[in-house]
């Protein structure tokens, strides 16, 4: 929440976060903007043969691109420190935000859930990883994180700075008001949206590293084994290193703004890292397409493989059957880890 705590007795300098907030926004709004229309095009114009990996991916770029038209407004209000756009439009800044971040993190972990099926329990889960099942899935997530993220929109957001000629957006809230809405919502969010998508993260990616240890588990190459672990890594680090640092701050920011944590140091320890940590919750609008597009062999594998067969004239390499290459693509593009053949 874009916020900043009243200066009481335990002052403490963070104004540098409107210069933060502003660089780092727009560097998302470029990156995420671009990123999330490639993925888009990649997955609605490109892809011929879809399954419900490709359901949640779709959700969780259009979660991205929601948030990130609303950044200009954002990166405005930084820059000039007012927010002229009225309250109406702060809460529909706010709410987006939320809906992505928290959308995200259901997003990434239903693909996390989704990969864990495929590889633990391949043939049980046949009748659970359906597209249709994926739609109604997404559908739920949607409602939670809209659930979680309209109430606050119940109260006002924009608030008069001390002169009244100008307006801040979702800042300067009183004790009581953090009391009675504020620290409501960040229990919800906390709980549904990020401590329990968590441990299903975890749990998942451990027992697909469990299964993968055993020599017996895929008839695949020692290669592809070794990209399935790769990716699998790669992902509980990106949503460790976006969700967790910004959540755990949130959590002892709330508890400050209640004044329920009052030492000096810890306060000023917690309005120092909040505008660090959201940063980095915000690049994960950067990071979804980036992880799961462009930084797997895989993927430069299969750009390659492309890139041979158009100048061979032929429309496929003539090393790799049609209907495997477009499963090893779409393994790639998906973010699927493993995914059982008879899946596609």
């Amino acid at each position: 929440m874009m916020v900043s705590a009243n200066i009481t007795s335990c002052s403490t300098e963070d104004s540098f976060k409107y210069t933060l907030y502003g660089c780092v926004f727009s560097m998302v709004f470029v990156l995420g903007l671009l990123s999330n229309c490639v993925a888009m095009y990649i997955f609605t114009c490109t892809l011929k043969v879809r399954n419900e990996t490709t359901t949640y991916m779709i959700n969780l770029a259009i979660s991205d691109l929601l948030f990130v038209f609303t950044l200009p407004f954002r990166i405005f209000y930084f820059v000039a420190r007012q927010w002229p756009f009225g309250d109406t439009l702060c809460k529909i800044s706010v709410t987006l935000f939320y809906t992505n971040m928290y959308g995200s993190i259901l997003f990434l972990t239903c693909i996390s859930v989704d990969r864990f099926l495929a590889i633990v329990h391949p043939f049980r889960s046949k009748t659970i990883r359906t597209k249709r099942k994926a739609k109604a899935v997404c559908l739920a997530v949607w409602l939670t994180v809209i659930a979680g993220s309209v109430p606050a929109s119940f109260f006002r957001s924009t608030n008069a700075h001390h002169d009244n000629a100008t307006e801040s957006c979702f800042e300067n809230f009183s004790k009581d008001t953090w009391k009675t809405y504020l620290s409501k919502i960040v229990i919800f969010i906390e709980i549904v949206g990020f401590l329990i998508p968590l441990i299903v993260n975890v749990f998942c990616s451990a027992m697909v590293l469990r299964i993968l240890r055993r020599p017996v588990t895929l008839s695949r190459s020692k290669l592809s084994k070794a990209k399935v672990l790769k990716m699998i890594v790669v992902h509980l680090a990106i949503f460790i290193f976006c969700f967790v640092p910004y959540n755990v701050n949130l959590v002892l920011y709330s508890l400050m703004r209640t004044q329920a944590l009052s030492n000096c140091a810890v306060v000023r320890a917690v309005r120092t890292m909040y505008p660090v940590t959201l940063c980095i919750a915000v690049s994960n609008c950067c990071f979804d397409p980036v992880v799961y597009y462009f930084t797997s062999e895989t993927i430069q594998n299969s750009i390659k493989k492309r890139s041979w067969s158009r100048r061979k004239g032929s429309r496929f390499s003539e090393t790799l059957p049609t209907e495997n290459f477009i499963q090893h693509n779409l393994q790639t593009l998906k973010a699927k880890m493993f995914i059982n053949e008879s899946t596609i």
